[in-house]
């Protein structure tokens, strides 16, 4: 069967197509016994691999696409720092793209990378599972930073925000703290909902109240959400910030209506960006960097050949309490 094709050899050995072509490329993630039926399905048929297409299935870019909602702040420099740091190690570089729009921006900035990277990194908490799962490029293999469910069965990294959340609203009860604000992040961000409600969640379960004020994860908001609260005559005595930015902006409001922290107002931040160890702040400590490098590791990992455990990985923080709810705490 001089004409024999790659589907020939799968349907004689009864495997896949892209089983075949893994026995053809001699990658690793391929039981004995699919080796040998592959091998013998191409022995009997006579099958030749077409050289000009085994060289295309070949093709690599050794360049790895990251999807981000935003290039400005110092979370997103700290996690492309972290992929980037790994990408180096392992011989790859990075091509990224912005996407904050709509999911149909979203999908054809995504789109737009298919045959230019070997597979992509995608952080786009502001999608819907149903918006992602269009987005990512069919055939492309991808890992997920905190989004929303796995995209058809992508590998993922994940934040434990609720472990973070209801570790504040413990030290924050411990302190003795009970009329509590929390500046929340961007509306329909899954960060900033799960944040949200485990913060309330577990503040109600101690019979302590709390005011949540939309933001957007931006300095600025942290700093009108205060200064909004001053000027209606609010009475507050602990602030949780749905990230250190707007923590920071909020310290900066608190500072100029001369009210003391912590004396009067113990503030809490998210992610610990290096802004956050600078002007002591109290924040959940989330390792930027590491999770990136996870990421991209596991993407990389998948590109080469190797078992994945597939799945969602999740990483817990840590509470970093310093002198914002502290006087006494040592920065670390």
């Amino acid at each position: 069967m001089a004409d024999a094709t790659i589907r020939d050899v799968a349907r004689r050995a009864q495997v896949s197509v892209a089983s075949v072509s893994r026995v053809l490329n001699r990658l690793d993630n391929v039981s004995e016994e699919t080796r040998a039926r592959v091998t013998e399905a191409v022995r009997e048929l006579g099958y030749v691999p077409h050289a000009g297409a085994r060289s295309l299935s070949l093709a690599r870019t050794n360049a790895i696409g990251v999807v981000l909602p935003d290039f400005h702040g110092e979370f997103f420099s700290e996690i492309v720092r972290g992929m980037d740091r790994e990408a180096s190690r392992r011989g790859y570089m990075l091509l990224l793209s912005n996407v904050h729009a709509g999911s149909e921006q979203s999908a054809n900035a995504m789109r737009a990378m298919r045959g230019r990277v070997d597979g992509l990194v995608i952080l786009a908490p502001h999608l819907s599972e149903d918006e992602l799962a269009d987005a990512v490029p069919r055939g492309t293999p991808a890992v997920l930073i905190n989004t929303r469910g796995d995209a058809g069965g992508h590998p993922g990294v994940r934040l434990d925000n609720a472990a973070g959340a209801e570790a504040v609203a413990d030290h924050l009860a411990s302190l003795g703290r009970t009329r509590i604000v929390h500046i929340a992040g961007a509306a329909g961000n899954i960060d900033a909902q799960q944040r949200a409600d485990a913060f309330r969640a577990a503040l109600q379960r101690r019979g302590v109240a709390v005011q949540v004020i939309e933001g957007d994860f931006l300095e600025e908001s942290g700093e009108a959400a205060i200064e909004a609260l001053l000027k209606a005559g609010e009475s507050f005595d602990g602030v949780f910030a749905a990230n250190d930015m707007m923590a920071s902006g909020a310290l900066q409001a608190l500072n100029r209506a001369g009210l003391r922290v912590p004396e009067d107002v113990a503030v809490v931040g998210f992610d610990d960006v290096p802004l956050a160890r600078h002007i002591g702040l109290t924040t959940v400590q989330v390792h930027i960097a590491e999770l990136g490098a996870r990421a991209l590791d596991r993407l990389i990992s998948i590109l080469e050949g190797k078992e994945d455990p597939g799945g969602q990985e999740l990483h817990k923080p840590e509470l970093v309490i310093r002198s914002t709810t502290d006087p006494k705490a040592n920065p670390r």
